[in-house]
């Protein structure tokens, strides 16, 4: 009989081979649903609970920015962070083919491109986060310095 094998994620793979520990959440899901439903099914903190949102420069450069679910990008704090004069979310349609995951399933870890990426600051005072495993119905949880180190990522003032 073949044993149920966990289905791995670029991020999840990443993870492991830079030795950094998280938890796997999973859920079931047939489409995107939004981070606070997700929270809500898997009975997690929202204050844990982080989405990642891409957005390109004025320059055409793309961004990745992590913050809580239950807040909003402040783009011009965005732009600031990452030295640019003005940032815009890109269209839902062209996430897949600028970072290799798609909508409800983009986590800030794997990306085709290693893009310049900004953690709000509220994660700096939490033990451990929560961020999608890269693919829709999966989470991932683990330390915030974690998440740093292997997105490359810095933290940033980043919500309304």
């Amino acid at each position: 009989m073949a044993k149920n094998k966990e289905i791995k994620t670029n991020a999840m793979r990443i993870l492991e081979r830079n030795k950094i520990t998280y938890r796997h959440y999973t859920y079931e899901c047939g489409e995107f649903t939004d981070a606070i439903q997700i929270a809500d099914m898997l009975g997690l903190p929202y204050e844990k609970v982080y989405k990642t949102l891409v957005t390109a420069g004025s320059g055409g450069n793309h961004y990745v920015f992590v913050i809580p679910i239950a807040k909003e990008l402040d783009l011009k704090k965005a732009a600031k962070s990452v030295g640019e004069k003005a940032v815009s979310m890109i269209p839902v349609k062209d996430i897949n083919q600028v970072t290799g995951y798609i909508r409800g399933g983009c986590t800030a870890v794997g990306m085709k491109k290693q893009y310049v990426t900004r953690v709000d600051s509220s994660a700096e005072q939490l033990e451990q986060m929560i961020v999608s495993g890269g693919r829709i119905g999966s989470q991932i949880e683990l330390a915030p310095k974690d998440l740093l180190a292997a997105a490359q990522a810095e933290y940033a003032t980043l919500t309304v």
